[in-house]
This record gives structure tokens, C-alpha cells and sequence, in this order.
């Protein structure tokens, strides 16, 4: 059988994991601070016997697109999107500290601050952030949470705790399979003071819809080549075994 079968099926494999992270990346397009996964394919030369005349595609994890989305205004008091660079720290599932851009913000019936996922969320002492019962909150710009306590008058207002907010490099961090960033090196990162957040607003996910359905086709396109060279070698290979039975 013809060496090409080998390469052509390496080839479609990898096409479809792209298009498998692709068919993921649309599926997050309307997920709250969602950053779009990257796929990055490169040649690779199959060695063996004799000159390295055949190269195959390699698929890689190119990490994630950490571009901000677009802000959209929600008027909620407890939705927050971070202003320029930087991240809301919440703590895993795995418990290590994590990072995410997604600011729409719950309680839960402990009292428990955390994000819509559920992740809690972290306050600058590095624990997860406790509220009382409360009849209204604030949270500032610098992520500093003020509540007015149930059953209290106007003006009795608390500054409950103040949310960590961090700012590592890009080139410092990576996204895991739950789709929160982390530390390479998992160190614990101090909260960075200059991380601004705008409430009543959320980020949006960074997904370009119609890009990724232009690169769905384009993906399609190439696995149909790929099945074309498998077909077309083993069109040869049965020439190729009639040839041998004539003689």
C-alpha cells in the first residue's frame, strides 16, 4: 500500500481535531468572557530510511486568543467587566487559584460570592469572598465590595472585603480544560491595584462568528482533499495488484 495513505490519514486526523476546537470556539460565541481556543499545525518531515521526501502535518495546542470581547451593558449590580488588561481571581474547581474575565457574578445561599460557573471568588486576603445578608451592594471600580446590611437604614453602609484582581504577563499564563487561565509556574500572584472593573457591564466572548464559520468551510475543503489522495491511492494500489496478476 502506498506510503501517501499514511500521510493523507495523519492529515485528515488533525483536520478534524481543528475543526472539533473550531465547532468548540462557536459554541462559546455568546459565553461571558470566553477567550477562543487557537490551533496551529506545522510540517514535520518523516524520517526513516532514506531521504525525509514526505512531510506530515503536526497539530498543536496554540494556546488561547486573550483579546478582550466587547462590553455589554446590563445595568446589574453585580455584573463587572474588567477595564483593559487583567483578570478576576476565583479559585478552581482542583482548589489553585485561577483567572477569568467572566464578571456576571452570584451568591449563593451561604453567602458565597462566585461566578456564574460557580468558581468563588477570591478577595485580596487570598480567601473566597463571604457576604451577609444585605439589601443592597456596590462594587467599585478598584473591586472593593460595600453592602448596606439587611435591615439597615441608608446610610449604614460596610465595606465587606475587595475582590483580587491580577495582572500577569500574557506570555505568563495559559488557559486549562475548564477554560479559567492559570500561572505556568502556578505560583500565587499578588492583587495588582492598577486592574480597574466597570460595573453593570460584562465582556462578551471573543469568538468572531463569522470567521469561525469561514474557517469551518475551510477546514471541510481540506478534509475532502485529504480523502480525495486517500482514494486516489488506493485507485493505485488496486492498478497496481491487477498489473501484478496479468503478469
Amino acid at each position: 500500500m502506498d506510503r501517501v495513505l499514511y500521510i493523507a490519514s495523519g492529515g485528515s486526523k488533525e483536520i478534524m481535531m481543528a475543526q472539533a476546537l473550531n465547532a468548540n470556539n462557536l459554541a462559546n460565541a455568546n459565553t461571558v468572557g470566553f477567550k477562543k481556543d487557537l490551533a496551529v499545525a506545522r510540517s514535520q518531515p518523516l524520517y526513516g530510511i532514506g531521504h525525509p521526501s514526505r512531510v506530515y502535518v503536526l497539530e498543536e495546542d496554540g494556546g488561547a486568543d486573550l483579546a478582550p470581547g466587547s462590553l455589554m451593558s446590563t445595568g446589574r449590580d453585580m455584573d463587572v467587566a474588567v477595564s483593559g488588561d487583567g483578570w478576576i481571581a476565583v479559585s478552581a474547581n482542583s482548589g489553585d487559584e485561577a483567572f477569568t474575565r467572566a464578571g456576571d457574578l452570584r451568591i449563593t445561599s451561604t453567602g458565597l460570592l462566585t461566578t456564574a460557573a460557580g468558581h468563588p471568588v477570591i478577595g485580596n486576603s487570598g480567601a473566597p469572598i463571604t457576604l451577609p445578608p444585605f439589601e443592597k451592594i456596590e462594587i467599585g471600580n478598584d473591586g472593593t465590595i460595600t453592602i448596606r446590611p439587611q435591615g439597615q437604614d441608608a446610610t449604614t453602609l460596610a465595606v465587606v472585603d475587595r475582590i483580587k484582581l491580577v495582572k500577569p504577563a500574557a506570555s505568563a499564563i495559559e488557559k486549562g480544560e475548564d477554560g479559567l487561565m492559570r500561572v505556568k509556574d502556578q505560583t500565587v500572584l499578588p492583587p495588582d491595584a492598577s486592574v480597574r472593573l466597570t460595573s453593570g457591564m460584562l465582556e462578551g466572548s471573543n469568538v468572531n462568528i463569522v470567521e469561525s464559520m469561514i474557517n469551518m468551510v475551510e477546514l471541510a475543503r481540506k478534509y475532502e482533499m485529504q480523502i480525495k489522495v486517500m482514494e486516489t491511492a488506493s485507485k493505485n494500489d488496486n492498478a497496481s495488484t491487477q498489473m501484478m496478476s496479468m503478469n
